[in-house]
């Protein structure tokens, strides 16, 4: 289903090890734990954070899934400083898509502040929700959204387990047990790593790599990235390629 081995992704895993070992001594964030009621046939919620180096500002999209796709909008916010949200989705209940717009982070490669450029976003698939139920913890970065990519392009599209297949396959691959769940650390706040578990640490590092390898290909803005590796993994076969053209 997959074909994970691709020389894109071990050049970020070589800039990976780097970093990990720049940041040995600190590392903080943590691990969220989700946590869903159950459904009752009351208002659902749903609430969590996005990522790319936080995200400030952001417009956070919940889309109903239907058919595999994104289909009807059933609830939208806006991030905090932090990144984090909070939305009602009514009374939906069903896989939903999370799409985030604009807003601006702090580059972890260089540490300054960039805007999410236009056309860039990023996302995340979360298996069916009962109505009513409150779900939170949930994350919303690079990783989530290349996993989001390969769901839709799946046979079915972004079907229940198509959507927990994808997950779990890039999970598996940079090394982080639960990519929607899981809080990177974030390396530029001293010690943010110190309590945090391994894969909140993998995490955080696997995002500062993607800002690093964006630096070195002269990207001006990191956001570029994630549209890229977006495009590269949605058929699954992560190696540069999207179709058959090169990612540019």
């Amino acid at each position: 289903m997959f074909n994970l081995s691709f020389s894109r992704i071990r050049i970020l895993g070589a800039v990976l090890v780097t970093l990990q070992l720049a940041a040995a001594c600190g590392g903080g964030g943590g691990g969220d734990t989700a946590t869903a009621g159950v459904g009752s046939g009351g208002t659902g919620y749903l609430s969590g954070v996005v990522t790319k180096g936080p995200v400030s500002g952001t417009t956070v999209t919940a889309y109903a899934i239907a058919g595999g796709q994104p289909g009807a909008q059933v609830g939208t916010a806006s991030t905090d400083v932090n990144g984090g949200f909070s939305m009602s989705i009514g009374t939906y209940a069903g896989p939903v898509m999370l799409q985030t717009n604009g807003g601006s982070y702090t580059d972890e490669a260089t540490g300054t502040t960039m805007s999410m450029a236009q056309g860039d976003v990023m996302s995340v698939a979360l298996p069916s929700v009962a109505a009513g139920a409150t779900t939170s913890g949930i994350q919303v970065t690079p990783v989530t959204a290349m996993a989001q990519a390969i769901a839709k392009q799946m046979a079915g599209g972004m079907t229940d387990a198509n959507i927990a297949a994808a997950n779990a396959a890039m999970g598996s691959y940079f090394s982080v047990t639960d990519i929607v769940h899981v809080r990177p650390i974030n390396p530029l706040l001293p010690g943010s790593g110190a309590n945090a578990g391994q894969d909140a640490q993998n995490y955080g590092m696997t995002l500062a790599a993607m800002s690093k390898y964006a630096q070195l290909q002269g990207m001006g803005s990191s956001s570029a990235m994630v549209t890229a590796m977006m495009n590269d993994a949605a058929d699954g076969i992560m190696d540069g390629r999207a179709g058959g053209a090169p990612v540019k």
